[in-house]
């Protein structure tokens, strides 16, 4: 009788990872994929926070803004690079990651601080146009940084995806 019921048993099913989309070309290289994506991300991010520096720099001055501003859009970019440029999507770690986004964006605080630092003792009546200029410049710096920070410490774990 029990080798009767074990014959009708059904077969367990079979599961298969989902079938990994193939690219061709310089798109077959994980780091110029992310590289794309970490771009789109930093348009979308720079474009923020140029416009919470513009909006804040008359009320509270152009250090305070510019701290403001990155602090601000620092969650976001954090986020959007964690879903978007390494494609994480489980929760695990992601207070973490959100802690470690901001030591990264700390430097960069540093680099764009330290430029606006540099342009204010350059040139004290520097417009609020020459102060974007220079976070911008200073700010490109930090995004290699802070692409580098975010590939092989923060999300180490998704270099290859």
């Amino acid at each position: 009788m029990d080798a009767q019921l074990e014959q009708r048993s059904p077969a367990p099913a079979v599961v298969h990872p989902p079938a990994r989309r193939r690219h061709s070309g310089i798109l077959r290289y994980p780091l110029v994929r992310q590289l794309i994506r970490f771009t789109g991300v930093g348009i979308v991010c720079t474009i923020t926070s140029l416009a919470l520096y513009a909006f804040l720099r008359p009320w509270i001055g152009a250090q305070p803004a510019n701290a403001a501003a990155l602090v601000l859009t620092s969650l976001m970019n954090t986020a959007l690079n964690r879903r978007l440029t390494f494609k994480i999507t489980e929760r695990k770690r992601m207070k973490r990651d959100h802690l470690n986004g901001l030591i990264v964006i700390l430097v960069a605080l540093l680099l764009t601080g330290g430029s606006l630092g540099i342009l204010h003792w350059l040139n004290p009546d520097a417009t609020v146009a020459d102060e974007l200029w220079t976070t911008t410049l200073s700010g490109l710096v930090a995004t290699a940084v802070r692409f580098t920070l975010l590939r092989h410490w923060i999300f180490r774990r998704a270099r290859h995806r």
